[in-house]
């Protein structure tokens, strides 16, 4: 299993507990109000408005927050404007670390993220020292009860997706990031259920971690979702399913 397979089955179980105190409805709104700020508030031409109000409506963001956020990002009511940020950063045995950022401001956010990775044993890299290592992917899971392999695979591959694999009790597909809406829209109207969707990187290679460096590693991460600006974290780390087992408690 990959670095990002291992952190995205994390993030996932994450999310829920995320939304209880509305800390993923924030987030959602601020890619909503970006995408309609730079491509218009109407999601039938701003395609990534269409998918940034998609991944709210699946975390179950009420239609009226979203409404907000799309009045604000398109200039209907007055609002703070964000700026897209992108750090690139080292944890400990050499992990590469890809954080995108929303913030309002950017030198508040910088040191926040710095001492984090201090804290935990990492720190900043220079742009491009690590970006090299990944490749921008949409990802989406479809849970296997219910659903049949053979007809899941159809569906995707149909809409332009590249892969399908099954991880745990979920099919995990993988598409261009150009794609990802179509595909998604695709499993929609076909009445499979999305339990997550996601535009991220994939590494292209991975540092094998033993139990203390991971459970230092896995520190930082949530470290790092926990932050208000964060909006994603990718990296290229890979623990044994045995080395999980062990830390799967540990918060």
């Amino acid at each position: 299993m990959s670095g990002h397979s291992k952190w995205h089955s994390i993030k996932h179980k994450k999310a829920a507990v995320d939304a209880k105190r509305g800390k993923i409805f924030n987030r959602h709104a601020r890619l909503i109000e970006v995408a309609a700020r730079e491509g218009g508030g109407d999601s039938d031409t701003n395609i990534r408005l269409r998918t940034a109000v998609q991944a709210a409506k699946a975390a179950n963001m009420p239609n009226d927050k979203i409404d907000k956020a799309i009045a604000k990002g398109s200039g209907k009511i007055k609002g703070v404007t964000y700026e897209v940020v992108v750090y690139e950063a080292y944890g400990l045995e050499g992990v590469a670390l890809i954080i995108d950022v929303l913030t309002d401001n950017k030198n508040r956010t910088v040191g926040e993220i710095r001492n984090i990775l201090t804290k935990h044993g990492g720190h900043l890299g220079e742009s491009g020292s690590v970006a090299w290592n990944f490749t921008q992917k949409g990802i989406l899971t479809v849970p296997v009860e219910g659903n049949e392999e053979d007809r899941v695979l159809e569906i995707v591959l149909e809409a332009g997706a590249e892969d399908l694999v099954t991880e745990g009790e979920s099919f995990e597909i993988t598409t261009d990031p150009k794609d990802f809406a179509t595909v998604r829209e695709a499993l929609t109207s076909a009445g499979v259920d999305v339990n997550h969707a996601e535009v991220t990187r994939i590494p292209g290679s991975t540092v094998k971690l033993e139990e203390h460096p991971a459970r230092r590693v896995l520190k930082l991460m949530d470290a790092l979702d926990d932050q208000d600006d964060v909006q994603n974290v990718s990296a290229n780390f890979d623990i044994s399913d045995e080395i999980m087992e062990l830390l799967k408690d540990e918060g």
